[in-house]
């Protein structure tokens, strides 16, 4: 025990800095709707603390067919974008790299985004760790899912006001049906009223 104190003060005070590795998370699998715009979600965690001036963040692009794997994003210090190709002007930064964030926003998708997403953080001195992937599947509708989980919410706020239509149309009658009988009561009062003068 008294070993592993030594050599755990020799290191400190040699200032040796370990290092475990950064660690990079991502949505994973992410469907979107032709001509929509979607978020690539992208968070990571670091063992050093996130120092803006030397903290990079790179996006790439595999196509699901045959092709080049392209530049998609590039962050350090402040933003780049591609000056050509598939994804000029239609990326959006969408992160904060002090909340650990390196997301990105795709902008009307078209289907040759069919493919693999790869994101890589870098925050010195922790640069070795994982390349987070979303594999992004482009498609003409919503799934079934989505589809479902909209006809409910329609269905219900449908069903919601045909509810506050019938509760407004009884309310109306009950007041109506008892307006008549209300007015004969005042009616025979006045009447007592009238014959007690």
């Amino acid at each position: 025990m008294g070993l592993m104190c030594h050599l755990m003060l020799l290191l400190v005070a040699s200032g040796c800095v370990c290092v475990v590795g950064i660690r990079v998370y991502t949505s994973g699998n992410v469907e979107a709707v032709n001509g929509t715009d979607v978020r690539l979600k992208c968070t990571f965690q670091s063992s050093a603390s996130v120092k803006l001036s030397t903290i990079t963040v790179s996006w790439s692009f595999r196509p699901l067919g045959p092709g080049q794997e392209e530049t998609v994003f590039y962050y350090h210090e402040k933003t780049f974008y591609p000056l050509e190709g598939r994804f000029w002007r239609k990326v959006r930064w969408d992160g904060d790299v002090q909340g650990r964030d390196a997301s990105i926003v795709l902008r009307k998708v078209p289907f040759s985004y069919n493919g693999t997403f790869s994101c890589q953080v870098r925050n010195p001195p922790d640069v070795h760790g994982n390349v987070g992937e979303v594999h992004l599947r482009v498609v003409t509708t919503g799934s079934f899912s989505e589809i479902v989980i909209l006809s409910v919410a329609i269905g219900g706020a449908v069903l919601l006001i045909l509810l506050i239509a019938i509760i407004i149309v009884s309310v109306r009658r009950c007041l109506k049906q008892k307006s008549p009988e209300q007015n004969h009561i005042i009616f025979r009062q006045q009447r007592k009223d009238v014959m007690m003068w």
